[in-house]
C-alpha cells in the first residue's frame, strides 16, 4: 500500500490512507493486457440498426434479434483478427466489446501486440493501465430531506424510476441499506432497463430483490494477470472489500438505516436518492483490478440501460501514448454519454498537488471531496485537569472522565528481561504485547508513539488495539513524535478506549506532564508513576465545524492533456461534494481493512465517497426532468453550486502543510459545492452533445483529424475555432495571448419568460466584455452569449473570476473563469 495512491479513509494505519493499488501484473512470459479498438460501428450506434428501438423513449433495442446478429458479426471480426495475426496459444482474448465501443481485450506479449497494431481493421491499441478504487449525515448537510426529497414526493419517492449503475468492488446484498421494504415495495416498471442477477459465492439467487435489480461480475482481466484467492476474490457480485457497498449506499441506499458500530449508535444512514434502483457491475477485486474488466463493465451497464454510471474506480495516471481525452477509458465514457448515460467520476486522491486530477474529459463529471460540518470531538483529561483534544471514535475509560488512571509511557514499560529486539516498533509503538510488562501496563492508560513503523507501514493501530486487549490497558494514546512531526488522523471506531493526538504541540503537553510526575532512578528507570489520565467519549457528534473545506487528499486542477501534465482548456474538477468521514454500508468480512472486520458500516474518506453523492443528486435531477441530457444535468449542478461556506465566507482548501488552509479556487472545487435544491431548477442550462465533443477534440492543438476519427469514429467536419468554445458552464483558457472571443449558448428550462442581467468578476490581467449585457428568454428559448477576453497584464499564472447571470425570477447562473494570460 502506498500513501499517495489511496482512498483516504478512517484508516487502520493513521497517516496512511487506505491504499488499493491495482496493477496490471506480468506473468512469466511478460504477457500483459491490451485494449484494442477496431473499425466498424458498435451495436448502439450502427446506423442500420437505429430503426430497431425499444418501446420506451426510442432507444436502440440491443436485445432484438437484428442487434444480436450484428453483435455476433463484431465478435467474429475480433476473433478473425486474432486468429489471422497471432499464433495459437500466444494470446487469450478476454472480452469482445460490442455495444458502445467496437473492440476487444487480449492478454498477450509485447512482441505479439506489435503484430496486432499492424493488422487490418485495428485502429487503437493501448496497454491496460490497471484500475484502482478512488452517509448518515450528508443528506441533511446538502438539504435533501427538507428541500429536494419534499419536491420529489418524500423519501419513498426520491429517485423512483432511476437506475444507478456502479462499477466497483461489488455489493453486500445482505445489508439493510439494500433490503426489500414490504411496507413500501419497489415499483417494477423499468421498461428502459434490462439486467440480470448472476449468482455465485455469497451471492444467492434472491440477492436481486427489487432494490438491487441487476448484479454482474467481470473477472477475465483479473484472472489473466493474477491468481485470485478464492477466500476473498469471490467470483460473484459479492463485495469482499466494502468499497462498492459504501459507494452504492451513499448514492441510493435505503432511508433511515440505523448506523451501529461496536454497540454505539451513530445516527441513521440514507442514500442521496433512496428510492433509486441499483445495478452492480463488479470489476475490482481485493487482489487485483484491470482496466479491461472496468471497461467491459461500462459496456454492459450501458447496454442494460442505466441512467447514471458511477465510477469511483479507474486509472490513476494519464495515458502514456495518447492525449488524456483519447484514452480507451475516456472513449468508453464518451460513448456512454452518447448513449444518454450521465457519467460521474472520482477526481482522484493525489491532492493537494496541482495538475493531479485523474478525471480529464468534459463528457464525464469529475468530483472533488470536502468536509461537512459534522465533527467527532475526542479529548483526554490529564491528572492536573488539563484537557487535550484528539481524534478517535472511542468509548471512554471507565467513569467517563470521573476517574483517572495511571499514565505509562510504553518505552518505560519494556520488559527488563525480554528476549526481543528493543526497536521502536516493539517498544514505543505498542505493536507487540510480549515487549511490555503486564504488571505495569494493566489497568493503565498507555502512551504509544507515532514513529518510524507507522511511516514505513510496518505498524498499525490494529496491533495497538490487539496489544491493549491482551495486556488489559485501560486505554491508549497514539501521540505525534516530535522527531517525525504531525500526522494525519481520521476518526476510527476503536473497540477499546483510545485517542490519537496527531499534533506535536499537543503531544508535547502530554509529555511534559508525564515527565513532571514520573520518578526515575539514576539509570533513568521509572520507580513511580505519578501521572494519570482519562479518555472521554469520542463518539458524540457535534455540528459546529466550518464547512465545506476541500480535503487535502482531493486531486487538484488544472486539467491536463497528456502524460507530461500540460494544461488544457477544460475545468477540472467539475463539482465539489462531501467525501470526508462518510458513514455508509460496509462488508463485514472487510478483507482489506482489519479494523473494520465484522462491522456493517464504515466511515471512509476519499473522492470515491464524494462521487456517489453526485450520482444520487443526478438521479433526483433526472427524475424531476426526464428529458434532460447528461450535459444538461451537469450544467444544472455547475451553475447553481455554492462558493461560500456555512459562515458565508469563501470556501477554503487544505494545503500542503498539515492543517493549513487557503482560499479555494475552481481548480480545487470546480464550480463549487453541489446545491441539490437549486440544481432541480437552474433556470438556464448549457447543452453539449456527441458532435460538440468531437468538434472540441478536433480543435485541440497538435491534434490530427485522422487520429480523432480513428479513436472515436467521429469526423472533424465542423471543428470549433478554439477548444474553449465547447458549450460547457465554465471558461478555462490555459494560455490566453492577446484577445479571444468565446461563445456560449444557454437554454431556458424554466416554465416562464425571464430577463437576465449579466455581470462579471474579472480574473487578474484580463478584461472581460459580455454581449449582450442583458437578455430576455422565453421557456425553451435559447440565447447566444459572446465573451470577449483581452489580456491586460501577464501575471504568469492562472487567475480566476466568474460571470453571473441574475434573473428577475430569482435564478442565478454562475460561470467560473480560469484564465492564464501569457501576453498582451
Amino acid at each position: 500500500m502506498t500513501e499517495e495512491e489511496t482512498v483516504l479513509l478512517a484508516s487502520w494505519r493513521p497517516g496512511l490512507m487506505l491504499s488499493f493499488v491495482i496493477l496490471t501484473a506480468c506473468v512469466a512470459d511478460d504477457r500483459e493486457i491490451y485494449l484494442v479498438l477496431t473499425e466498424g460501428d458498435p451495436v448502439a450506434f450502427h446506423r442500420g440498426l437505429m430503426t430497431t428501438t425499444t418501446e420506451a423513449g426510442g432507444k436502440l433495442d440491443s436485445h432484438s434479434e437484428v442487434s444480436k446478429a450484428y453483435a455476433k458479426t463484431l465478435v467474429d471480426s475480433h476473433d478473425k483478427i486474432l486468429k489471422s495475426t497471432l499464433e495459437t496459444g500466444s494470446y487469450n482474448k478476454l472480452y469482445s466489446f460490442k455495444h458502445i465501443v467496437n473492440g476487444f481485450a487480449v492478454h498477450t506479449s509485447p512482441s505479439q501486440v506489435k503484430k496486432i497494431k499492424r493488422a487490418a481493421g485495428v485502429k487503437v491499441v493501448e496497454r491496460d493501465r490497471g484500475a484502482k478504487m478512488m452517509t448518515s449525515y450528508t443528506p441533511h448537510f446538502l438539504g435533501l430531506p427538507e428541500d429536494v426529497w419534499t419536491q420529489e414526493g418524500g423519501e419513498t419517492k426520491a429517485g423512483e424510476g432511476i437506475v444507478i449503475g456502479f462499477v466497483d468492488t461489488g455489493i453486500n446484498p445482505f445489508h439493510p441499506s439494500f433490503a426489500y421494504d414490504p411496507v413500501n415495495p419497489f415499483a417494477s416498471n423499468f421498461s428502459h432497463f434490462s439486467g440480470a442477477c448472476e449468482e455465485g459465492p455469497r451471492f444467492p439467487e434472491n440477492s436481486c430483490n427489487g432494490k438491487i435489480i441487476s448484479a454482474r461480475f467481470f473477472s477475465a482481466g483479473a484472472q489473466a494477470v493474477a491468481t485470485l484467492n478464492a477466500s476473498m476474490d469471490f467470483l460473484s457480485p459479492f463485495d469482499a472489500v466494502g468499497h462498492g457497498s459504501h459507494v452504492a449506499s451513499t448514492a441510493a441506499g435505503n432511508c433511515g438505516v440505523p448506523v451501529v458500530v461496536n454497540g454505539c449508535y451513530y445516527g441513521q444512514a440514507s442514500g442521496m436518492a433512496p428510492s433509486a434502483r441499483i445495478a452492480v457491475y463488479k470489476a475490482i477485486y481485493p487482489s487485483i483490478g484491470t482496466l479491461a474488466d472496468v471497461v467491459a463493465a461500462i459496456d454492459q451497464a450501458t447496454l442494460e440501460g442505466v441512467d447514471i454510471l458511477t465510477l469511483s474506480v479507474g486509472p490513476d495516471e494519464p495515458p502514456e501514448d495518447t492525449i488524456t481525452f483519447l484514452s480507451v477509458f475516456d472513449i468508453f465514457m464518451l460513448s456512454a454519454n452518447k448513449a444518454g448515460v450521465f457519467v460521474v467520476q472520482a477526481a482522484g486522491n493525489h491532492g493537494p498537488s496541482p495538475y493531479s486530477v485523474v478525471s480529464y474529459s468534459p463528457w464525464a463529471v469529475g468530483v472533488a471531496a470536502c468536509s461537512t460540518d459534522r465533527i467527532y470531538p475526542a479529548s483526554l483529561i490529564l491528572g492536573n485537569g488539563l484537557k487535550v483534544g484528539g481524534v478517535g471514535l472511542s468509548g471512554p475509560t471507565f467513569g467517563d472522565g470521573l476517574y483517572k488512571y495511571k499514565l505509562v509511557l510504553a518505552k518505560d514499560a519494556v520488559k527488563a528481561d525480554g528476549s526481543f529486539p528493543k526497536t521502536p516498533p516493539y517498544t514505543e509503538e505498542c505493536q507487540y504485547p510480549e515487549a511490555l510488562d503486564p504488571l505495569i501496563v494493566q489497568g493503565s492508560v498507555v502512551i504509544c508513539n507515532f514513529s518510524e513503523g507507522f511511516y514505513n507501514g510496518t505498524s498499525s493501530v490494529t496491533d495497538i488495539i490487539d496489544t491493549a486487549r491482551v495486556l488489559g490497558f485501560m486505554g491508549f494514546l497514539l501521540v505525534a513524535n516530535p522527531a517525525y512531526g504531525d500526522f494525519i488522523a481520521e476518526p476510527i471506531p476503536f473497540p477499546v478506549p483510545g485517542i490519537m493526538i496527531p499534533r506535536t504541540s499537543d503531544s508535547k503537553i502530554i509529555s511534559e506532564y508525564y515527565e513532571e510526575n514520573v520518578f526515575r532512578d539514576k539509570r533513568g528507570e521509572v520507580t513511580k508513576y505519578g501521572g494519570s489520565a482519562a479518555i472521554c467519549d469520542g463518539r458524540i457528534a457535534s455540528y459546529i465545524g466550518r464547512a465545506p473545506i476541500v480535503n487535502r487528499f482531493s486531486s487538484r486542477g488544472p486539467d491536463i492533456i497528456d502524460h507530461d501534465r500540460n494544461p488544457t482548456d477544460v475545468l477540472k474538477p467539475d463539482i465539489l461534494a462531501p467525501g470526508h468521514q462518510i458513514w455508509a454500508a460496509w462488508s463485514p468480512i472487510s478483507v482489506l481493512e482489519p479494523i473494520l472486520f465484522g462491522n456493517n458500516f464504515g466511515m471512509l474518506s476519499g473522492t470515491s465517497m464524494a462521487t456517489p453523492h453526485i450520482a444520487g443528486v443526478a438521479a433526483l435531477i433526472k427524475q424531476n426532468n426526464p428529458s434532460w441530457t447528461p450535459s444538461m444535468i451537469a450544467s444544472a449542478m455547475s451553475t447553481t453550486a455554492r462558493k461560500c461556506d456555512n459562515n458565508g465566507d469563501p470556501i477554503m482548501a487544505e494545503g500542503s502543510d498539515l492543517y493549513s488552509l487557503y482560499t479555494a479556487t475552481p481548480f480545487d472545487f470546480g464550480a463549487g459545492l453541489i446545491n441539490p435544491s437549486r440544481a432541480l431548477d437552474p433556470g438556464l442550462v448549457f447543452s453539449s452533445g456527441y458532435e460538440d465533443y468531437i468538434n472540441f477534440l478536433c480543435s485541440l492543438p497538435n491534434t490530427d483529424p485522422a487520429t480523432i476519427k480513428t479513436a472515436t469514429g467521429g469526423s472533424c467536419n465542423s471543428p470549433f475555432s478554439d477548444p474553449s468554445d465547447l458549450n460547457i458552464p465554465s471558461i478555462t483558457i490555459s494560455a490566453l495571448s492577446g484577445s479571444r472571443l468565446v461563445r456560449r449558448r444557454v437554454k431556458n428550462v424554466a416554465n416562464k419568460t425571464e430577463t437576465y442581467l449579466c455581470a462579471v468578476q474579472e480574473p487578474k490581467g484580463v478584461r472581460v466584455e459580455l454581449n449582450p449585457s442583458w437578455f430576455t428568454v422565453a421557456p425553451e428559448g435559447s440565447q447566444d452569449l459572446e465573451i470577449g477576453l483581452n489580456v491586460t497584464q501577464n501575471i504568469d499564472d492562472f487567475d480566476f473570476g466568474e460571470i453571473v447571470l441574475t434573473g428577475n425570477l430569482n435564478h442565478i447562473v454562475r460561470i467560473p473563469l480560469s484564465i492564464y494570460p501569457v501576453s498582451t
